[in-house]
């Protein structure tokens, strides 16, 4: 979409969104809490078995206290062979049947099996792209929502925000539509509700590309600061 149509669609420069931002928390508590990303290159060099480990973290912390994850996340790392994609795509219904008896584990028989479904569909996107990570990288920032629809589709347990807070975990410059942005997208009169219709998703990407265009921010940035504007 234009920057010039966006004007007029969405009347709020991003100017008056950082102000207010910075109004709220001042420069160096804006600047601490900017998410780091990865520039295409560092994100295409991570190999594959730490995307799936990330990618499986993420999907195990939805719903529960991250810390707790973190602390099984050496057992995970030993019960998923490393998360190598093959060996987690080569593992029988009977081993992971006894991840169930696994007591270092989180004992969650859909997001167990859904790792091995991911692994297989990794290695499929890889073998197309040379990795999954440089399929990954090689995505558009432009449309990083359509990166969103893509994993939610071909990945098991990657919906909601789960798909662009793996990719923000990882590196890829994304923002993240949390319950503080769908606040201040609303307040901004950018989006009603939380997006979620390919016309929402759009929008809402439509927005951030303007506003990177404005500031040359990263949308990472973008979003924090959205965030930092009613929060």
């Amino acid at each position: 979409m234009r920057s010039d149509t966006f004007a007029v669609t969405f009347p709020v420069t991003f100017q008056v969104i950082e102000e207010a931002a910075l109004l709220r928390h001042g420069s160096a508590a804006l600047a601490e809490r900017l998410p780091r990303h990865r520039s295409p290159a560092e994100l295409a060099a991570i190999p594959d078995d730490r995307c799936l480990s990330t990618m499986t973290r993420r999907i195990f912390q939805a719903g529960l206290k991250h810390a707790l994850v973190d602390e099984k996340w050496p057992a995970f790392e030993a019960a998923f062979a490393g998360f190598e994609p093959a060996a987690v795509a080569g593992l029988h219904d009977e081993d992971l049947e006894a991840m169930l008896e696994n007591k270092s584990l989180i004992r969650h028989m859909g997001k167990i099996l859904a790792t091995r479904h991911n692994a297989k569909e990794m290695l499929a996107i890889a073998g197309e792209h040379g990795s999954f990570a440089r399929f990954v990288a090689a995505w558009p920032a432009t449309d990083v929502t359509g990166l969103w629809a893509f994993l939610a589709k071909r990945m098991k347990q990657l919906g909601g925000n789960s798909a662009p807070t793996f990719l923000r975990m990882i590196g890829k410059d994304t923002p993240i539509p949390t319950d503080s942005v769908v606040r201040a997208l609303k307040h901004w009169d950018v989006c009603s509700g939380k997006p979620t219709s390919k016309s929402e998703l759009a929008r809402l990407q439509a927005a951030f590309n303007a506003w990177q265009i404005e500031t040359g921010k990263p949308q990472a940035h973008l979003s924090q600061i959205l965030a930092m504007s009613v929060d």
